[in-house]
């Protein structure tokens, strides 16, 4: 029988290194910019992003501020999504527009409604499914 090792055994070279600030801040800066492309008001991307309208607003205007490790995975996600529908979509507006159409692999509801469920699951869940549609599992 297999044993496993417990987590704190994994060598560290199997384990993926912290995202810095200014790597956060430089995804926090691409991820404005891909909200525009998809059209969101400041109210979704501040729920996308698990904060308040008020900060979203301030970062926006001023840069971000500390990055936590939720809100890196947040983004860090936001962007796999970005890549993968360039990927599937040879034209980037089709890719832009598919985040709020009905789909079927989401009980009809939009790629966005999921999200906005505001859990960094409801974020993976897509990602999971574009990532599986471009087969890069």
């Amino acid at each position: 029988m297999l044993a496993l090792q417990p987590v704190d055994t994994v060598p560290d070279a199997f384990r993926p290194d912290p995202i810095t600030q200014e790597e956060a801040a430089a995804m926090f800066r691409a991820v404005l910019n891909l909200f525009g492309k998809w059209e969101l008001t400041d109210e979704q991307a501040a729920t996308l992003l698990d904060m308040p309208v008020r900060s979203y607003r301030r970062w926006k205007a001023e840069g971000p501020g500390r990055v936590s490790r939720d809100g890196a995975a947040r983004l860090s996600n936001l962007m796999g999504i970005h890549k993968a529908l360039r990927i599937i979509f040879s034209e980037a507006q089709r890719g832009y527009a598919w985040i709020k159409a009905g789909n079927a692999a989401f009980a009809g509801v939009s790629a966005l409604d999921v999200m906005l469920g505001g859990e960094l699951t409801d974020i993976m869940r897509v990602r999971r499914y574009l990532d599986a549609e471009r087969g890069a599992w």
